[in-house]
């Protein structure tokens, strides 16, 4: 194939992957506002698709700045977006819309050239490190958490999202890297392939968008039941995957409750499921889609929690101290027992004991046990 055609397929690629992923980004914003980084990832990839293509017009040079911002930002936008889906626990802090901010000024002046020479080299290689190095965060991110993730979906996006940055990662280091003429940046088979890639994600973004009513329905699906203390007799099914049986969900109830098998140290879903005498994935679909759970650490740490709050609001514990309440809990660590017990709580275990105990000397107060133990907060 001649130049004129890679030009061609180029253009038309990029053309169908720009308009495709402004319509994603349009349905985000426009039926769940909360979901303002899955849009500026979508909208990241179209203003990239648009600045690529073969022949984009040089005189639009000022008029192109919002489609170089947000091209620029990319990188640390695909990193916001891995730890936005797959940590549970994720929260935005300022520093990150500082680090999305620099990523953009340095991408600016780099385009538009506002420094020459040996400094506009070295913002280059910055730039170009960037990209690389917060593609690795993602992948880090990916790959952290894989284990304890209970959502089917989100597992399977992980594969993806894992492999199309391995993939992301080696191409470009190769561009960089190799002299082959054919793997230079400048090569229009290296950019059609660009063009494919990026038109590839967009359909698989599209199809995993308006598969389903929710854009978010399709990664972490509504928890079928709000805790195993309510069972009925029938079986929850879910899109036609195995049937989940209420016995399940009373034999999981008697392990945690009655056996209190999240006091046992180094707990792991794999060890779990050979108790229940399940296979691993069975036992994932039970607790997520039976309880509600996304995570297995945050299916866990409800039952220790709750023993923790019983011992620390018990007038006869009041001189044990709260690492040993913590470590019989089934915690391995204070830090993390901490963390855990004030995003439920919003008090230090400390706080909280000095607050149930002080209410115990004012007045008759029980602390019975929850009686939705284990239903997901």
């Amino acid at each position: 194939m001649n130049s004129a055609g890679f030009i061609a397929l180029d253009t038309g690629f990029r053309g169908a992957a720009a308009a495709l992923l402004v319509m994603v980004a349009a349905v985000f914003l426009r039926h769940r506002p909360a979901e303002f980084i899955r849009a500026a990832l979508a909208g990241a990839g179209a203003a990239s698709a648009i600045l690529e293509a073969p022949g984009f017009p040089s005189q639009w040079h000022w008029a192109s700045l919002p489609l170089v911002a947000l091209s620029s930002g990319t990188p640390v936008v695909f990193w916001l977006w891995a730890r936005v889906v797959f940590d549970d626990d994720f929260v935005f802090r300022p520093w990150h819309g500082g680090v999305w901010a620099a990523a953009v000024g340095l991408g600016l002046i780099a385009s538009y050239g506002a420094i020459t020479g040996s400094a506009a080299s070295a913002i280059n290689r910055a730039l170009m490190l960037a990209n690389l190095g917060f593609g690795m965060l993602a992948m880090m991110q990916t790959i952290a958490s894989w284990r304890l993730d209970l959502v089917a979906g989100r597992r399977r996006l992980r594969v993806a999202v894992l492999m199309g940055t391995l993939v992301y990662i080696a191409v470009n280091s190769a561009a960089n890297l190799s002299s082959v003429a054919a793997l230079s940046w400048s090569s229009p088979a290296r950019n059609l392939a660009n063009a494919l890639g990026l038109c590839l994600l967009a359909v698989l973004a599209g199809w995993t968008l308006f598969r389903t009513a929710s854009p978010v329905r399709a990664l972490v699906p509504e928890p079928a039941v709000a805790s195993a203390g309510r069972l009925s007799s029938t079986p929850i099914r879910n899109d036609g995957r195995p049937a989940i049986e209420p016995a399940l969900l009373a034999r999981l109830e008697r392990l945690m409750t009655v056996e209190r098998t999240y006091r046992r140290e180094g707990l792991t879903i794999g060890s779990l499921a050979a108790l229940m005498r399940l296979p691993e994935y069975r036992l994932r679909q039970v607790i997520n889609e039976g309880l509600g759970y996304r995570n297995f650490n945050a299916f866990l740490n409800r039952y220790r929690i709750d023993e923790a709050k019983m011992a620390l609001a018990d007038s006869s514990q009041k001189d044990v101290p709260v690492l040993t309440i913590a470590m019989d809990a089934g915690f391995q660590s204070l830090g993390p027992f901490n963390r855990a017990f004030k995003a439920d709580t919003g008090r230090t275990p400390t706080e909280f004991r000095r607050l149930a105990l002080g209410n115990a000397r004012a007045g008759p107060l029980s602390y019975a046990p929850n009686p939705d133990i284990g239903a997901p907060r």
